[in-house]
């Protein structure tokens, strides 16, 4: 009888085991090389074994890894400064991860309209499709049943209504709401934008009810889209945003920004985190977005994104038995499938390209933004390598 594994069954995990990672590039323990275009879900931003921030990494793996936030933290300061400066945002507190972050901001939210008398003012408006983390609260917000079932009563102050549907926002709004919080795209959803009219619509009802804006850019964010922050494409700007994943580059750090009016409820002893903001963290964010903010780079993400997405788009019209949508924005791309998605992303990996599932039928297409027009069109061949052994495979079944 075979050994249980000592892990969770919480996975379903690929048979494949990663030894190292060169760029956009991963080479299994046996010297097979994958071209990873899902990047750890949308975080290895600058690609693996990035030397800018392997050196920061190491450099400061020689000083101080972790005080905690007993003690000033200098780079927490400077990256702050850093996102602020490039931001709509006047305040940040950093997290590990994006679940984090969305906490972060769930409680912003409260504690604003708390702070000005409104303790009454705890919902916060969502929608339907949306991800946003595995705590309770975060769970609750996504209002997923497949991930609520089993953990008890949902938390309670998140109404859902359906994606895109500015009525349904307004006739939901009462006067115990505090905020609305979307994803610019929903990514985990399926890669379904936001319109920019929407966005607009949205940060206007926020205006004129008092309420606070929050943005998940956890995905979205750090140049994913070809702006620093999806936001940017709609031209409005948020009260509140969580940020994570492509921020570290592959090291575990979110953050969570917001204008001074809106954390001003957040005083000492209001929120905290033992590892939030640590050196190491600071250390390598820093350096990540020493390359996200290089002149041209996000330049490049819009270029590359164009090449792909055309690429895509013949693929759609000549297989269209295997694609039936493309959708996304930026190098955040997703595929719906004419067949099972779990068929074409088993398909794509056989042809040593990486994906990630997502609802809606979707295969995400998310490689790292340093990713060449080259190493885009190496991916288009394998995914209709992919495409043509799907559409083989029906021929071989009807024949």
């Amino acid at each position: 009888m075979a050994e249980a594994a000592p892990l969770y069954d919480t996975y379903s995990r690929a048979p494949l085991r990663f030894e190292r990672g060169e760029g956009v590039w991963l080479i299994t323990e046996g010297g097979e090389r994958y071209l990873d275009f899902g990047a750890g879900v949308a975080v290895t931003s600058v690609g693996h074994g990035n030397p800018h921030v392997v050196a920061a990494l190491k450099e400061q793996a020689d000083k101080v890894w972790h005080l905690s936030n007993i003690y000033e933290i200098p780079g927490q300061e400077r990256l702050a400064k850093r996102l602020t400066d490039a931001t709509f945002a006047d305040k940040v507190f950093f997290t590990n991860s994006g679940a984090e972050a969305l906490e972060c901001a769930i409680k912003t939210a409260r504690r604003y309209q708390f702070s000005k008398g409104h303790p009454e003012r705890f919902h916060i408006i969502t929608f339907e499709g949306a991800f946003h983390g595995r705590t309770l609260a975060t769970i609750a917000a996504g209002g997923q049943e497949k991930y609520l079932e089993g953990f008890g009563p949902k938390t309670p102050g998140f109404d859902q209504v359906p994606f895109g549907d500015i009525e349904a926002v307004r006739a939901a709004i009462t006067d115990a709401t505090a905020a609305i919080l979307i994803e610019p795209v929903q990514g985990e959803g399926g890669v379904r934008p936001a319109t920019a009219e929407f966005m607009k619509a949205l940060r206007q009802i926020c205006d004129e009810k008092g309420l606070l804006l929050i943005l998940d850019e956890v995905q979205t964010g750090v140049g994913r889209t070809g702006k620093l922050f999806a936001h940017e494409w709609s031209g409005i700007t948020p009260d509140i945003m969580a940020v994570a994943k492509g921020i570290g580059g592959g090291f575990p750090l979110g953050a969570c920004l917001a204008t001074s009016e809106a954390a001003s409820g957040m005083k000492a002893g209001t929120h905290g985190s033992t590892y939030g903001g640590n050196p190491l963290a600071m250390a390598v964010g820093s350096a990540v977005l020493d390359v996200i903010l290089a002149d041209g780079f996000l330049e490049h993400v819009r270029d590359v994104a164009l090449v792909f997405r055309q690429g895509l788009a013949s693929l759609e019209d000549r297989y269209p038995d295997v694609i039936e949508d493309v959708r996304g924005e930026g190098l955040l791309l997703g595929v719906k499938a004419a067949v099972p998605s779990a068929e074409l992303l088993q398909a794509i990996r056989a042809a040593h390209l990486l994906g990630v599932p997502a609802g809606d039928n979707v295969i995400r297409l998310l490689p790292p933004l340093v990713v060449t027009a080259e190493e885009a069109r190496e991916g288009l061949a394998r995914l209709e390598r992919a495409a043509e052994s799907i559409r083989a495979s029906k021929v071989k079944k009807t024949a």
